[in-house]
């Protein structure tokens, strides 16, 4: 008997050290949360030039989100954007964005993957699909729509989480 407690013991000891060791593997857990920098050689952006760096951070807010991002443009133009929401499609205000949205919307489609509509004026300009890696250490957004400058855009932009 003594043997079966102490395998129950180890057994419930490793579980724990895997789910401590890995956030976004507890469930109900979001992966998003944390701070995220942009890795610029796996991004792809359309139009360029890449943005020099990019740091978001996700914070649990209620039944939902605040993200505070700093972009450092390629012509060396900071920017701040911030706006907090819940996942339930309904419109929030947002500051700072360079897409010129003045609010978001925001959906989870499953466990790892979330979606952000930007929008001025109440017409979408851009959507962001975010998708965060199994392991929880990359965060791949897809972004298509219309720049303020009118031209077309389709980005992949990656993310590597900070510890």
């Amino acid at each position: 008997m003594q043997t079966f407690a102490r395998q129950l013991a180890l057994g419930t000891l490793i579980v724990g050290a895997i789910l401590w060791g890995n956030p976004a593997s507890v469930p109900g857990a979001d992966p998003l949360i944390g701070t995220w920098k942009l890795d610029t050689a796996k991004s792809k952006f359309n139009p360029g030039p890449p943005s020099k760096s990019i740091t978001v951070r996700f914070e649990a807010a209620g039944e939902g989100v605040k993200v505070t991002a700093d972009v450092v443009s390629a012509s060396d133009k900071a920017s701040h954007t911030e706006y907090t929401g819940n996942y339930d499609g309904k419109d929030y205000p947002i500051t700072g964005s360079e897409t010129g949205a003045d609010t978001v919307s925001l959906k989870r489609i499953d466990a790892h993957t979330t979606e952000r509509i930007d929008k001025k004026s109440g017409k979408v300009v851009m959507t962001f699909t975010r998708k965060v890696s199994r392991d929880g250490k990359r965060l791949t957004v897809t972004i298509k729509g219309t720049n303020p400058q009118g031209q077309r855009v389709n980005n992949v932009v990656v993310f590597v989480k900070q510890p």
